[in-house]
């Protein structure tokens, strides 16, 4: 229980629920709530009980009784609590320098009724709350005096250790992942692995928080724990209200929070029951009680579409609109582009210019201008939106830009890093419309070679808006309006192309799931959208822009390499190569046994082996498994997957903010700028690559929802499906067609009890040798869809 300094009880209520009984009071101090601590029983999967965050350690009950509340309004005590306080005080004055919980002082009083132990720890807290005792933690307590004494003596006995031991583990900072039972993995910046934390000492912290740890002795070791909460991972919580009389905890929707919340009565809002709602966190005093909440937004009820995909932007901390200053900013700006200005920049209005972009687009980050020189050269110029022009340093929309870093694309909606009047209008590139733009002009021979380049900025006109379905129609029929400009692009392309894939880039392809929704956001067809030639064409042109643009920074001051932004990927873990080349073995590939580093030709190599054969998806996946993930920093040690020495993100500055940097990078250095301080730029790197993954997993989570949505009006039905992932506990299936994915509890499979094959990636009966491998085609029936699990159970009907 926690207890603000001047505490008074609002309610103190005893109820049941089954055969549980827990009491719960809803304590408020001055300034905030504290709590109501209880226990109930709460369906989970298969009837399961879930544990309330004002559970004692193993799940026993508080204790009820009525002679227990530790003042009433007003400051009146309770008799049953007033006359054991003198004698507390008593034990503590009588034994000082000795910390203890209120077991303890109650044995040292006589005392072994529970009730009567849980009312002291109550009354210690109060009196730790003025001041006449000092809590040292886990919910033991002090004189204040012995208390400060104590923390001496420990600080030097840590000193005197740090001296023959060469020192205690520092104090770090990291982003902490907790699972179900409490444990949790803090990602330190810098450090390969992560620090596991033992359940019981994550403290007050949520899964994605920024966590401080500190380090304790456990008999000879050294065990972190969570010593303070540096940033929460979100400022709001998607929540269901359960209702319990005049209060209701609120379960996560987030299958990664591992407590609940309560709402007491005052926080509800008028929230009605068995609805969705985004609630704030008023206060977490103490691990040991449930974190206090307050309702601020009513989302709707479960199902509707709308509530879900604000529910999910809320479970992943990403924002669903703009401050009011931030759009009244954006809004204040000109709209007509000012002659000295254009003045200044290079004219390419009078070069023929396009777009090649999705159908739903509407803001256009990039445009192509072709144009033959009289050498018989082809000049390209890749012209990217102007955003630095507009969005300056310090401005609310920049500071806007920076926390969001990314804009965040569900399967019905965009959620733009820059208010609307920029990223659809002032900066996209659209057609007929002078814009200016920062351009990357380059001078090609006829296999594609770079000859000459050009940095700068520019102004242009775009005389056409192409969707990828137009440009291929030119490609592939020769006709239509600009098909040789297209055609041109695209020889050039292929020469580029060719020259990636040889020097040992990977071509992943990989398909993409889109959704087409009925008006009231139902999805009602799957769409699979593939890779085209028109595709290929937009990316290989803004690869050799990202390309050039880095290598141009990181060369541009000789010796010295200036301070910048790169986009990095790393080689693959040894470990992980080692799986893979065990795992494609049983499909009779054969990878050598390469170092990392030069694995990525060999990795290709597979993929093309690959290419067209039924294992193909699975072996790609495989594949994208024993990768590194790409992200942003400072440090140029290039793109692996890609095969590029120096590579950045230089061509879609509307909707990523790494864009952005290297923008006002390469400007400060074309005017010639002394070397940019790395340290100013590495904490936005990081930012925008969380930001980056946080958006991803937004993105898969919608498109999960809408795939558990579709099939649930196809209960019943039956599917060939691809084996693509396996525990101890399930199979997972992706949905040939569709893909659409679900699992098989494994219990349903065989009788059979069923082992791991780490090396072969296969799951082996026990008794009857069955195998169940990935990429293995099978037959299912669609079970269960559970909308706000986002899970797809199958019922395994055998091999195909």
């Amino acid at each position: 229980m926690t207890f603000g300094r001047e505490v008074r009880t609002e309610s103190v209520t005893t109820f049941v629920l089954g055969r549980r009984i827990a009491v719960a009071r809803c304590d408020l101090a001055a300034n905030r709530a504290s709590e109501m601590a209880g226990t109930r029983k709460a369906g989970g999967k298969k009837g399961g009980k879930r544990k309330h965050g004002a559970t004692h350690k193993g799940g026993k009950k508080r204790p009820s009784g009525g002679d227990m509340g530790p003042a009433l309004a007003g400051g009146q005590r309770l008799s049953g609590a007033s006359k054991y306080l003198e004698d507390v005080m008593v034990v503590f004055r009588g034994l000082p320098g000795r910390p203890m919980n209120a077991r303890q002082v109650a044995s040292t009083m006589g005392i072994s009724d529970k009730d009567i132990q849980e009312m002291l720890h109550v009354l210690m807290r109060q009196e730790a709350g003025k001041g006449k005792l000092k809590e040292v933690g886990k919910g033991r307590f002090m004189m204040p005096e012995e208390a400060g004494q104590r923390d001496d003596r420990r600080g030097k006995r840590s000193r005197d250790q740090g001296a023959s031991t060469g020192g205690r583990k520092e104090v770090v900072q990291g982003t902490i992942q907790i699972t179900a039972y409490g444990k949790g993995f803090v990602s330190v910046p810098g450090q390969s692995d992560d620090i596991m934390v033992p359940k019981g000492n994550t403290g007050t912290a949520f899964w994605g928080d920024t966590v401080e740890l500190g380090w304790m002795r456990r008999g000879r070791k050294e065990v972190p724990y969570v010593a303070e909460v540096v940033k929460r991972a979100r400022d709001l919580y998607v929540v269901m209200l359960d209702h319990v009389k005049d209060y209701a905890f609120g379960i996560p929707t987030d299958k990664r929070m591992h407590r609940d919340f309560l709402v007491p009565a005052r926080f509800l809002n008028d929230a009605p029951e068995d609805v969705k709602v985004a609630v704030r966190l008023v206060d977490w005093a103490s691990p040991d009680d449930p974190p206090i909440a307050e309702v601020v937004e009513v989302l709707g009820a479960p199902g509707v579409h709308e509530a879900e995909m604000h529910a999910i932007l809320l479970e992943y901390g990403l924002p669903y609109h703009f401050p009011e200053d931030v759009e009244a900013e954006a809004a204040a700006i000109p709209q007509e582009l000012p002659s000295d200005e254009i003045a200044r920049r290079r004219d390419f209005r009078k070069v023929t210019t396009f777009t090649i972009d999705p159908e739903d687009a509407k803001d256009f980050d990039d445009a192509l201008s072709v144009e033959t020189l009289k050498n018989g050269h082809l000049e390209v110029g890749v012209h990217i939106a102007d955003v630095s022009h507009y969005v300056r340093p310090g401005s609310l929309i920049e500071e806007e830009a920076i926390e969001r870093a990314t804009s965040v694309y569900l399967v019905d909606r965009t959620i733009p890093m820059l208010p609307e009047v920029l990223s659809n209008n002032l900066c996209s590139l659209r057609p007929n419309e002078d814009r200016f733009a920062f351009s990357a002009v380059f001078e090609l021979d006829a296999e594609g070679e770079v000859v000459k380049e050009w940095f700068g900025r520019a102004v242009i006109h775009s005389d056409r808006r192409f969707t990828y379905a137009e440009a291929q129609e030119r490609l592939e029929t020769g006709k239509g309006d600009l098909a040789e400009e297209v055609g041109q692009l695209q020889a050039l392309a292929l020469k580029m192309r060719a020259r990636r894939f040889k020097a040992g880039a990977i071509d992943f392809d990989t398909e993409e799931v889109r959704f087409r929704l009925d008006k009231d956001g139902k999805p009602i067809e799957v769409l699979i959208k593939r890779m085209l030639d028109a595709n290929r064409l937009i990316e290989d042109y803004m690869l050799l822009a990202n390309v050039r643009v880095a290598k141009w920074i990181s060369g541009c001051k000789g010796n010295r390499p200036p301070g910048g932004v790169y986009r990095i990927h790393d080689s693959p873990d040894p470990t992980k190569l080692k799986s893979l080349r065990m795992f494609v073995a049983q499909f009779g590939y054969k990878m050598p046994d390469t170092e990392p580093g030069n694995a990525h030709k060999a990795i290709s190599q597979l993929l093309k082996m690959a290419e067209g054969k039924p294992e193909e998806r699975i072996v790609k996946q495989m594949a994208i498994r024993s990768m590194a993930k790409a992200e942003y920093s400072t440090e140029n040690i290039g793109h692996y997957g890609l095969a590029f020495e120096h590579y950045t993100h230089f061509t879609s500055p509307i909707r990523r903010y790494p864009d952005m940097m290297v923008h006002r990078s390469l400007q400060h250095y074309l005017d010639g700028g002394a070397p940019i301080d790395t340290g100013t730029l590495d904490g936005p790197c990081a930012h925008s690559s969380e930001r980056e993954k946080r958006a991803a997993d937004a993105e898969r989570a919608s498109i999960k929802y809408k795939q558990v949505e579709f099939m649930g009006t196809q209960l019943g039905a039956e599917f060939t499906g691809v084996v693509n992932g396996l525990s101890s506990k399930a199979v997972y299936i992706e949905l040939e067609g569709n893909k659409c994915e679900g699992y098989v509890d494994i219990k349903g499979i065989s009788t059979d009890r069923f082992s791991i094959d780490p090396e072969r990636q296969c799951l082996v009966g026990l008794h009857t040798g069955q195998l169940i491998q990935m990429g293995q085609e099978v037959r299912i029936q669609v079970v269960r869809a559970d909308m706000q699990r986002r899970e797809l159970e199958f019922e395994w009907l055998g091999t195909v």
